[in-house]
């Protein structure tokens, strides 16, 4: 292949293990958040902000959107898209959800399922 094909074959791969990357710190985040505010009581301010969580679901959902939707155009696959977006709605309710357990459920199986996409899109794309 060519240097121009790919360049963008990189990008996309780099992007989803962006997106990888950022949902194994979003599910260590909500397991901090769970051990510290309630274990030990700090941090709360920080750790449970809204504003926190609407960015962190606006980025998976920009990259996510991205990276596999340029690879299920690239690959015809729809399983890594159908997968990510079931974790997006996860991760968006968990927003819709109040502080504690049911909301770092909601989360962790988000950013699973967004993770298992991209892996999946990786895959599909050689």
């Amino acid at each position: 292949m060519t240097e121009a094909h790919q360049n963008p074959r990189l990008i996309r791969r780099r992007l989803d293990k962006a997106g990888i990357a950022l949902s194994a710190l979003c599910a260590v985040h909500c397991v901090l958040t769970i051990l510290l505010v309630s274990g030990l009581g700090v941090g709360a301010q920080f750790f449970l902000a809204e504003e926190i969580h609407r960015f962190a679901l606006a980025i998976a959902l920009i990259i996510a959107a991205v990276a596999i939707g340029w690879g299920a155009l690239l690959h015809r696959r729809r399983e890594p898209f159908v997968i990510a977006m079931m974790g997006l709605t996860f991760m968006g309710g968990a927003l819709a959800s109040p502080h504690g357990a049911q909301e770092a459920v909601l989360t962790i199986i988000g950013v699973a399922l967004v993770s298992m996409g991209h892996i999946w899109n990786l895959r599909v794309s050689h």
